[in-house]
């Protein structure tokens, strides 16, 4: 039983009734037996919320700040008209528009309403309950219950950094030969000869066939096909930190998919593996519909990577050379004590590329010197910032590319990383 506003309205008049006309203990409780009569007519004569239907149809999916509508349906399979207020319970995080609708459904048939959702979180996003309260003719009072009716909305990754594919898709056309100006990259496989210009390099030269010709005839080379690339996330404590108002595991996810769009336009295979303590998530072949579909449910996770699991797994999903990207984090602490002792397992067998997103405020707060509180919080940014470079310059020591960019610039960075070693022929 619902009791709602009218029926405390109807007992304000009754009081200014009982204060100027009947000041007593009699017209109290007149008052009272009406609005109880009120109250016992409508729960007599209000619809059965036990006998309702309900369906959902709509967005089954929707990237992070776009709108989805989810279409909810009631059928009325009582004999009385309902009449009343139903409430759909999304999450806050789902950015429900309006969770509470006014409906009519006479008997037998059906009536919907439509959920604008604007997620701000990825995810999964669940209703599991609608509550309907239906109202009797007099409004005063009315019955409520809720039903099971279970419905989700998975929020996938934005995948900003889709704005710098074009780009980069031109820049692989030319190295793939698909342009008029063909790149020469150091590759394996030969693509055709043509004459020497200014700017060669003189080790392209073909010499046998600059004897048959009139010219000096270099080699072009097309950059190789087919190779593998193995993305590996860091879903562990490093991945939780905030850059701004993004999430350091969502800055690595958008590049993530911006490489792996780019490699399979290329003609590479692309996998994916999320690991902190635990396989998080895998796909092997990824497109991006299954790839974005395995991110979405993904979180950091407030534990330390266990870097010898990660490498075991690397090792068992990738049996030929491989190009492993890691993004993770670039913090000392944890690479020393994690990544760097078991690192050469990998290097020895792949191509490495660790990738990590860098915060631009560290950078901003070691420029400052305003007063004796911004000097000593620039000195301990710039030992951080120093700490980083040195993690960096072992890093490449050791044979590995990195990548350390600004959560805006890491998805172009990494693209334009995977674009120089195809060039290279050193996929």
């Amino acid at each position: 039983m619902a009791i709602t506003g009218r029926a405390g309205l109807l007992a304000l008049v009754g009081i200014v009734v009982v204060a100027l006309g009947i000041p007593s203990w009699t017209g109290v409780l007149l008052v009272l037996a009406v609005i109880a009569l009120g109250v016992v007519v409508d729960l007599l004569l209000a619809a059965s919320v036990r006998g309702l239907s309900f369906s959902r149809t709509g967005a089954t999916s929707a990237r992070l700040g776009e709108t989805a509508e989810v279409t909810l349906s009631v059928t009325n399979l009582s004999s009385r008209h309902l009449r009343g207020l139903l409430r759909d319970a999304w999450p806050p995080s789902a950015g429900v528009e309006q969770d509470r609708f006014a409906v009519a459904v006479p008997p037998g048939e059906r009536r919907s309403v439509v959920v604008r959702l604007r997620p701000v979180r990825r995810g999964d996003r669940s209703s599991e309950r609608v509550t309907v309260r239906a109202l009797g003719p007099l409004g005063l009072a009315g019955r409520q219950g809720s039903h099971r009716v279970p419905g989700t909305v998975r929020v996938l990754p934005p995948f900003a950094g889709r704005k710098h594919l074009p780009s980069r898709l031109a820049r692989l056309q030319q190295l793939d030969g698909r342009q008029a100006a063909l790149v020469r990259g150091e590759g394996t496989e030969f693509d055709s000869l043509r004459e020497y210009v200014i700017g060669d390099d003189v080790r392209s030269i073909d010499w046998r066939a600059s004897a048959r010709a009139a010219d000096v005839m270099v080699r072009t080379w097309r950059p190789e096909r087919d190779r593998h690339l193995l993305l590996v996330l860091d879903t562990g404590r490093t991945a939780a930190g905030r850059v701004g108002d993004v999430p350091r595991l969502d800055a690595a996810m958008d590049a993530a998919l911006l490489l792996a769009v780019l490699a399979s336009r290329a003609g590479d295979r692309v996998d994916f593996l999320a690991y902190d303590r635990q396989v998080r998530a895998h796909v092997a072949g990824a497109q991006l519909p299954a790839l974005v579909n395995a991110m979405a449910p993904l979180e950091a996770s407030l534990v330390e990577t266990d870097a010898r699991g990660m490498v075991a797994e690397v090792l068992r999903r990738a049996r030929r050379r491989s190009l492993v990207v890691l993004l993770t984090g670039l913090d000392a602490a944890p690479l020393e004590s994690g990544l760097l002792p078991v690192l050469p397992s990998v290097v020895g067998r792949h191509q490495l590329l660790v990738a990590g997103v860098a915060d631009p405020s560290v950078a901003s707060m070691a420029r400052a010197r305003g007063d004796a509180e911004a000097v000593y919080g620039a000195a301990a940014a710039e030992r951080t910032l120093g700490e980083r470079r040195s993690v960096v310059s072992t890093l490449v020591r050791r044979g590995v590319e990195v990548v350390d960019a600004v959560p805006e610039e890491l998805a172009p960075a990494l693209a334009d990383r995977y674009l120089a070693l195809k060039a290279a022929g050193r996929l």
